[in-house]
C-alpha cells in the first residue's frame, strides 16, 4: 500500500494551509495519508517530535514524506533514524541550519548526510525567493548540496503557509503533481 506522511511546521496543525488539499489529492492517487498533529507544535523539539514520528509512522519502500518548515528538520532526523529506503522526500521551505526565530531545538548539531541520502530514492526541495523567515532558495541549495535531487525555487510564494505573515496558502496543486 502506498502511503504518504505530511509533517507540519511550527504552530501549525493538520487542518491548516495546504495540508488538507495535498492529503485529498494524494488520496485520489491511491495513497493512505497520515498528517499527524505533532506534540507541542508551538515549540518544536526534536526530542519530542522524533520519537512520536518513529513510533506512529509507517515507513516502507512506497512511502512519500513531505515536510514543511520545522517539519523538514524532523524529516531529516527521521531519515537518519530509519533503516528503510523510502520512495520520495519533499522538503517545503526546508532548512538545516538555524534561522530567524528558531530556538534550535528542532535541528541536530550535525547530520549524517550519507546515511540520509541512502534513505530516499528521490529528494525534492521547494523554497520561495521571498520567504519572510529567510528559508529561501539558499536554504534549499544547502540541502541540495548535501543530498542531491531536485531543487525548485518558486517566486513570490513566501513561506507557503504562515499565520505570522498572513499567508493562508490553502492549495498547492504543484506539490500534488510532483508525487507519482
Amino acid at each position: 500500500m502506498k502511503n504518504a506522511i505530511i509533517f507540519h511546521g511550527t504552530s501549525c496543525s493538520p487542518e491548516m494551509f495546504w495540508y488538507p488539499f495535498v492529503k485529498r489529492g494524494l488520496e485520489r492517487k491511491g495513497y493512505e495519508v497520515w498528517v499527524p498533529k505533532l506534540p507541542q507544535g508551538n515549540k518544536p523539539d526534536l526530542n519530542i517530535w522524533l520519537p512520536y514520528a518513529l513510533e506512529n509512522g509507517k515507513y516502507a519502500k512506497d512511502t512519500v514524506i513531505i515536510g514543511h518548515s520545522a517539519g523538514t528538520a524532523l524529516l531529516l532526523a527521521l531519515l537518519e533514524s530509519i533503516e528503510t529506503t523510502i520512495k520520495q522526500v519533499i522538503l517545503v521551505a526546508g532548512f538545516c541550519s538555524n534561522i530567524t526565530g528558531s530556538d534550535g531545538k528542532i535541528l541536530k548539531e550535525t547530520y549524517n548526510w550519507e546515511k540520509i541520502r541512502t534513505r530516499a530514492k528521490d529528494f525534492i526541495f521547494i523554497n520561495s525567493d521571498d520567504d519572510p523567515w529567510k528559508i529561501n532558495e539558499a536554504a534549499g541549495r544547502e540541502l541540495f548540496k548535501q543530498l542531491g535531487g531536485t531543487q525548485i525555487t518558486l517566486y513570490g510564494q513566501g513561506h507557503m503557509g504562515s499565520t505570522t505573515f498572513n499567508q493562508p496558502y490553502k492549495e498547492f496543486p504543484f506539490l500534488v503533481k510532483l508525487i507519482e
